[in-house]
């Protein structure tokens, strides 16, 4: 099979959506597919062609959020391109600018669109209207949503049930939707796979004592993901547990806010902030902690949350359906609803070294449902479903075309004169 990827997202970026195309792109090809992808130039405003003529960038502009680029909707120069590569199915992991571009594309060339939807947009309308119109903004992107996931694409994808309950509940939409949790390289995350990892090393040069009890945050340092809960707490969890230690790795709009605020509360030396982490070292920083925590509710799927088990990291997180579905509470991670509850948590497996450890090992063992060899054979079952069902569309089509075409050759028999 031949594939297109359209995305917005791709290396060297690294956010959730690269890393789902990246897992999902190699397990294609280990398949035997041939995957092309066409994605944003972060570089420069020109085309480029990598890979040997597999990955297409398109010329695009910073939008000023994060390091998002938008590129042109209609790039003429790629249409060649894209022709050529003869495509059975166009995958497309962006709404808008390369997704646009991947709609028109998909339309034209009569190829099966299918579409995964990645972000609850809703979520981050506050970046755009600034807290002006926030009600209005929501309704907009509730139109967008449903236009470009429900009424341009073959099939739609979403990683979790709280996507789907988005599109069923909340939108009423009358179609199938397929969930397909985003698979990631699990064995990646194995403390057997990373022998060159010197644990005591690495945690000395991050201020961290073999002693220590650290806990987790991997993302985006913004205030969708509230850190800030995990920050604040950590001033009423010294007192009970003096060994423990926050390791925030990431970067975001919201880090600096964040330093002057532990500054501020005097838990300095309690708080660690890493900052933007290279994609190949961050396995490292899940193998030397002792728990994952995160109190985001703005996820579509927390693919962070799975790293996490694979390396072994019992999972606190907040009740939400993101998390739900993977973190079983008392089993792999403990569930929390509130800051207090989040502290209960955080004490209770810093006391209980052999709860930790049953938590650990489940961990784990929950990981490997999320390999990417799971995640890749459910969305080739989609891809033939999109192909199927497109060629019921486009054989109604070809037949009144062609019932066109013969009414307009009755008519000329029927008008023509005999020499």
């Amino acid at each position: 099979m031949r594939i297109g990827i359209f995305t917005d997202s791709y290396s060297p970026f690294i956010n959730g959506v690269t890393t789902s195309v990246l897992m999902l792109k190699k397990g294609l090809e280990k398949k035997g597919h041939t995957v092309f992808v066409v994605t944003v130039n972060a570089e420069s405003v020109k085309y480029k062609l990598e890979e040997r003529g597999k990955v297409l960038r398109l010329p695009a502009i910073p939008v000023g959020i994060y390091d998002y680029r938008l590129s042109g909707i209609y790039p003429l120069k790629a249409i060649k391109i894209i022709k050529k590569w003869n495509l059975d199915v166009i995958h497309c992991q962006t709404e808008f600018g390369v997704g646009t571009f991947a709609r028109i594309i998909a339309k034209q060339f009569h190829i099966p669109l299918v579409h995964t939807y990645h972000t609850m947009y809703e979520d981050y309308v506050h970046y755009i209207t600034k807290g002006y119109f926030n009600k209005t903004g929501k309704k907009i992107v509730e139109y967008l949503t449903l236009f470009y996931c429900d009424k341009t694409a073959t099939e739609l994808v979403v990683p979790t049930k709280k996507a789907y309950e988005l599109f069923k509940e909340k939108y009423k939409v009358n179609r199938d939707v397929y969930i397909v949790p985003t698979g990631i390289e699990v064995e990646k995350f194995f403390l057997e796979n990373n022998k060159n990892l010197n644990i005591s090393k690495m945690r000395s040069e991050l201020g961290i004592s073999k002693n220590d009890f650290v806990i987790l945050f991997v993302g985006r340092i913004a205030s969708e993901k509230n850190v800030e809960l995990l920050i604040n707490s950590m001033k009423s969890i010294i007192p009970e547990c003096p060994n423990a230690k926050l390791l925030v790795v990431g970067d975001g709009p919201d880090l600096e806010k964040y330093k002057k605020n532990v500054i501020n509360n005097k838990i300095e030396d309690y708080v660690i902030f890493t900052g933007k982490v290279p994609w190949e070292e961050i396995a490292n920083y899940y193998l030397i902690s002792d728990v994952f925590a995160t109190a985001s509710i703005t996820e579509t799927q927390g693919l962070t949350v799975i790293e996490a088990m694979a390396a072994s990291l019992p999972v606190v997180c907040i009740d939400d359906d993101s998390f739900t579905n993977t973190v079983i509470d008392g089993m792999n991670g403990i569930i929390f609803k509130n800051k207090r509850g989040y502290k209960k948590a955080i004490v209770s497996l810093y006391n209980d070294r052999k709860l930790l450890k049953k938590l650990s090992s489940h961990a784990r063992i929950s990981a490997d449902m999320h390999s990417s060899k799971h995640f890749v054979e459910s969305i080739l079952d989609v891809y033939k479903i999109a192909i199927k069902n497109n060629r019921k569309e486009i054989i109604p089509l070809v037949g009144k075309i062609k019932g066109i075409l013969n009414k307009g050759d009755d008519h000329e028999k029927n008008n023509s004169t005999k020499p």
